[in-house]
Order: structure tokens, then C-alpha cells, then sequence
């Protein structure tokens, strides 16, 4: 996706679930983070290999696949 080209999806690694710049550290794991309360500087301290960027795009990321899209009906 070159709309977030810090994420990254490789079925070899971690079950090809989206992972930030191919570290195994996946998008569910910071958005869990997030919803739990934890600061941005506390995601930060608590994983040192993430930049703020990685931070920020992984939410953006979480937020565009949850996006309501329209669905046909069954009729």
C-alpha cells in the first residue's frame, strides 16, 4: 500500500498480519495500546524501535480498514 508505506504485510511473517516497517511488532498490538490509554510517549518508551511516524500511520492504517464501506444486500 503506498498510501502507508510504513506498514507492512508478509505471510512469512507473523501470520502476514500488518506489522510496522516489517518489525514484528503489528498494528493490532499499537492500536491495543491506544485503546487502553497509553500515551503516544509511553507506546514510544515501551517499544524504542517505533518512531512517532510509525505510531501515527499504524492508527491511520487501523482507522481506513475499519472505514464503513457499503455492502450489497442478499436478496
Amino acid at each position: 500500500m503506498t498510501r502507508f508505506p510504513r506498514i507492512s504485510i508478509d505471510p512469512r511473517q507473523m501470520g502476514g498480519v500488518p506489522c510496522v516497517r516489517g518489525l514484528r511488532i503489528p498494528v493490532a498490538t499499537i492500536v491495543g495500546l491506544a485503546a487502553e490509554g497509553l500515551t503516544l510517549e509511553m507506546i514510544l518508551k515501551d517499544y524504542p524501535d517505533l518512531t512517532r511516524e510509525d505510531v501515527l500511520e499504524s492508527l491511520a492504517y487501523a482507522a481506513a480498514a475499519v472505514q464503513e464501506r457499503q455492502l450489497p444486500l442478499a436478496g
